[in-house]
């Protein structure tokens, strides 16, 4: 691996990435699900609220900046969350709601 790349150094990278309504980062909201580095290659599960948001692309490639800096491949695989997390999303969402957003 280059770089010595470590989970907890892409996740600290993650870490930065805001949700752009929500004043919130991806991690606290539950967005990120999985970091792993296999072979080289920085593995992200992103879990999403509901299928097709109008704002994946952007989520998606706002957490790929965040880990361009390890100079690594990045593979993200996308899932749909599950009840409970999603209450906990909306919850969240609902507490830190970005005025004029």
């Amino acid at each position: 691996m280059a770089n010595n790349i470590t989970e907890q150094n892409v996740r600290k990278g993650v870490a930065e990435v805001m949700h752009p309504t929500i004043n919130c980062s991806l991690l606290e909201l539950g967005m990120v699900k999985n970091i792993e580095i296999v072979n080289g290659i920085i593995k992200i599960t992103m879990v999403f609220p509901f299928p097709n948001i109008p704002i994946e692309d952007y989520l998606i490639n706002s957490v790929k900046e965040a880990v361009e800096e390890f100079d690594e491949d990045v593979e993200i695989e996308t899932v749909i969350m599950t009840k409970e997390k999603l209450q906990k999303f909306l919850a969240l969402e609902k507490e830190n709601w970005r005025q004029g957003a």
